[in-house]
C-alpha cells in the first residue's frame, strides 16, 4: 500500500492477505456490492434487484432528460444521440448472463486483495436497447482507427491513478460480437446501480467489458491504454507479467443449495429420501452447454439439460438424488460445446480472475 496509508499517492504491488480472513477495506466492498441469493439459480431470469453489483467508484445520477451520447475521435461523421432517439432506433430484447471477472476470488489462494466473491457474482437478465454495430457504422470510422473505446460517468481512483471507467474492444470485436447499446433491464428503464440510463452489454464476455453510465465512445488510431484495460483485467502469473486480456466467461456451472441454510456458515441440512437438485450452467462466447454432470456420493452422474432461451444465456440443469443419513459434499461441473471442461480447483491468476473451479455444498442429511 501508499506511504501514510495515502490510497491517492500512487502505489504497485500485491497486498498481502491472509485466506479466510478479511481486511475492514474489503468488508467495505462486500458492503457496497452484492451477489445473487443462489437459490434463485432456479429462476430464468434474475430479478432486478437481486442481479449481481460490481460498482468500482460511486454511482452517477444522471439526468436522463438531457444525456447525450457521444461518438467522437476519428470518425468521419461524429454525432451525439438523446435516449429518445436511441429509443427510437429498432430495438431488440436479448436474455444475456453476465458474471464478474472476479467471481470466485475468495476460492484463489493466496487470493487478491479485492471484492471477497465466492459463487453469487452472476446473472442473468433480459436486456432491451439498440445493436451496437450499425451506430458504429453510421459515424463512420476512419481507415486508421484499431479499437472503439467506451467511456462511463463514474470517476475514481485506482492504485492512484485516477480515471473515468472505460473500456476498449478492436474494430475485429465489433464486428463480430453482438454489443447492444441497451436502456432497459428485464422491461423496466435501467436503475441506477445497473448504469442508467445508458449502459452497453457485451454478450458473452465478462461483465468488465458491459460499461456502465456510458456518455462517450470514441474511435482510436492506437489501443486504448486506460487503467481498466491495461493495469487490471488481465490473466496474470506473478506480478511481473504483462498478461493476456480477461474476454470470454469460461465454462461454468452452480446449483442451487438443497435443504435449509444454518445461519451462519450456509451448510445445509435436508430430510433422507429423493431430492431433486437443480442449477444453471453457461460459457462464454455465444458457446452452448453440451453436458453437466453432479458428483453424488463420489459418483459423477449426468444431469438434464433444459434447452437456453438464447446464445448467450444459462442452461437450467437437474438431477435426481437419494439423500442418505449423514454428511456429504456436492459438486457440479459442465462441459460447453468446444469441449472446455470445468475444473475441479481453482486456475492459478494473480488476481483471482476467472476461477471457475466446481462448486461445493456442504450437506447434512439426517438428524441435527
Amino acid at each position: 500500500m501508499a506511504s501514510n496509508d495515502n490510497p491517492f499517492s500512487g502505489y504497485s504491488g500485491r497486498i498481502v492477505t491472509q485466506d479466510g480472513l478479511y481486511s475492514q477495506s474489503e468488508v467495505g466492498l462486500a458492503n457496497r456490492n452484492s451477489g445473487i441469493l443462489l437459490e434463485t439459480l432456479a429462476l430464468d431470469v434474475t430479478p432486478t434487484g437481486l442481479h449481481y453489483l460490481l460498482t468500482h467508484f460511486d454511482v452517477p445520477l444522471i439526468d436522463e432528460a438531457h444525456h447525450k451520447l457521444e461518438f467522437s475521435g476519428v470518425f468521419d461523421a461524429p454525432f451525439e444521440l438523446s435516449l429518445d432517439e436511441i429509443k427510437s432506433l429498432p430495438q431488440v430484447t436479448m436474455p444475456v448472463t453476465l458474471e464478474c471477472a472476479g467471481n470466485g476470488r475468495s476460492g484463489v489462494s493466496p487470493r487478491s486483495h479485492s471484492m471477497p466473491w465466492s459463487y453469487e457474482a452472476v446473472g442473468t437478465s433480459e436486456w432491451t436497447g439498440t445493436p451496437l454495430k450499425p451506430l458504429i457504422e453510421r459515424a463512420g470510422p476512419k481507415s486508421d482507427a484499431v479499437e472503439i473505446a467506451f467511456f462511463g460517468a463514474d470517476y475514481g481512483f485506482d492504485k492512484g491513478v485516477g480515471h473515468y471507467f472505460g473500456r476498449s474492444l478492436t474494430m475485429a470485436q465489433i464486428s463480430d460480437l453482438d454489443v447492444m447499446l441497451v436502456h432497459t433491464m428485464n422491461g423496466q428503464p435501467l436503475l441506477p446501480q445497473h448504469g442508467a440510463p445508458l449502459r452497453i452489454i457485451v454478450p458473452g464476455w465478462y461483465g468488465m467489458a458491459s460499461v456502465k453510465w456510458l456518455g462517450r465512445i470514441e474511435a482510436l488510431t492506437k489501443p486504448f491504454d486506460g487503467f481498466q484495460q491495461v493495469r487490471t483485467y488481465r490473466f496474470r502469473e506473478d506480478d511481473e507479467d504483462p498478461g493476456r486480456p480477461v474476454t470470454e466467461m469460461r465454462v461454468k456451472s452452480l446449483m442451487v443449495p438443497p435443504g435449509v441454510p444454518d445461519w451462519g456458515s450456509r451448510k445445509r441440512w435436508l430430510e433422507p429420501g429423493p431430492v431433486t437438485l437443480i442449477g444453471r450452467a453457461w460459457s462464454g462466447g455465444g458457446v452452448p452447454i453440451s453436458k453437466v454432470e453432479v458428483e453424488l456420493d463420489g459418483e459423477w452422474r449426468e444431469a438434464r439439460l433444459e434447452q437456453q432461451a438464447s446464445n448467450y444465456a444459462w442452461s437450467k440443469w437437474s438431477c435426481e438424488w437419494k439423500a442418505t443419513p449423514g454428511a456429504h459434499v456436492l459438486r457440479c461441473r459442465a462441459t460447453d460445446a468446444k469441449g472446455n471442461v470445468q475444473p475441479l480447483d481453482p486456475p492459478w491468476d494473480v488476481a483471482g480472475f476467472a476461477n471457475n473451479a466446481a462448486q461445493k455444498v456442504q450437506v447434512y442429511v439426517g438428524q441435527p
